[in-house]
């Protein structure tokens, strides 16, 4: 598969993985875009991996993780806007309340905690194969991982019981 192919076939599906581990649509895009950019000068040793879209998924996270220290994006705070990411909608009937509050609570989260959560909620990888892409002990997955939970147990309760009052 040519460089030309891969993009034309999965940009879309790169932009929405970006946008689950960055929790920004703009910023996704720009990281996607500069991912691709290095990437197509080494798409011959890329393209001949076993799993070349797994390859540039790594790719992602660590430009998402590399931008967030260039950058200093900043944290979501309970209660802030998520502008453009799953705004609230009128919804009569209501049930997609609970989804915008977990939403709103996992943007919340350090950038790191939210890719172990992305990863490994929306993408179904095993929390070894994170590691693997974020280059970091088991262990420390684990750890992410069981901090982000603890938060998200936490928050997500009063969440929703903001909801229910309203």
């Amino acid at each position: 598969m040519t460089f030309e192919e891969f993009v034309a076939a999965r940009l879309s599906a790169l932009v929405r993985y970006a946008t689950v581990v960055t929790w920004d649509p703009d910023l996704a895009e720009d990281i996607v875009q500069n991912v691709l950019v290095r990437a197509q000068p080494r798409w011959a040793h890329i393209g001949r991996m076993e799993a070349p879209e797994r390859y540039v998924h790594r790719m992602v996270v660590t430009e998402f993780l590399t931008w967030r220290r260039r950058r200093r994006a900043r944290l979501l705070h309970a209660g802030e806007s998520l502008e453009g990411l799953a705004a609230p909608q009128d919804d009569p009937t209501g049930r997609y309340d609970e989804r915008d509050a977990v939403i709103r609570v996992v943007g919340t989260l350090p950038p790191r905690q939210r890719v172990v959560i992305a990863l490994r909620f929306y993408e179904d990888q095993t929390v070894e194969s994170i590691a693997e892409v974020l280059g970091c002990r088991v262990s420390t997955v684990r750890t992410h991982l069981g901090r982000a939970l603890a938060t998200l147990r936490a928050a997500l309760p009063a969440a929703l019981t903001q909801l229910e009052e309203a």
